[in-house]
């Protein structure tokens, strides 16, 4: 991404890390198994291994990815998330319910395999929780933040009250 001198738009930098039709797909599913291998998510996603590669390699490029390259035989590579990356994972958890429940209003066809590694129960209650009382959550934090607690201190403040 080019950086003026003015500063780059937050939006558009994140924008910028996760844009490409496979990243956040391939975010979650190292995130899901802990790893990846090369050949085998070319065999589980339907895209051609010079995207794939490209995909990874920006992503390595961003820091959200590592690769792990192991001089065996054969020769044996997994990508991993960066602390960066593990950090990414809620907000892409949310991007990815709000557009199933989004999708669901609309009646857009939802992909099955997209479900593969959202088995969870938390991609429907917690996370919908959480985007149901955003504005209340934001509005928690920013208590905290105004009287300089933690969030344990005002959750437990907030049990008071």
């Amino acid at each position: 991404m080019n950086h003026s001198s003015d500063g780059i738009n937050p939006y558009l930098y994140a924008l910028s890390i996760i844009s490409g039709k496979w990243k956040m797909s391939i975010l979650n599913h190292i995130h899901y198994y802990g790893f990846i291998r090369f050949s085998k998510t070319k065999k589980t996603f339907p895209v051609s291994e010079k995207v794939l590669s490209q995909q990874l390699k920006e992503l390595v490029a961003d820091g959200l990815v590592e690769r792990i390259q192991y001089n065996e035989i054969p020769l044996r590579v997994e990508y991993h998330l960066t602390d960066a990356g593990k950090a990414m994972i809620p907000a892409i958890d949310l991007l990815y319910t709000w557009s199933i429940h989004r999708m669901q209003e609309l009646n857009i066809p939802i992909d099955p395999d997209a479900f593969v590694v959202h088995t969870d129960s938390r991609y429907e209650n917690s996370l919908k929780q959480f985007m149901d009382h955003y504005e209340e959550l934001c509005s928690f934090f920013e208590y905290a933040d105004a009287h300089e607690l933690d969030i344990h201190e005002a959750l437990e403040k907030l049990k008071q009250s």
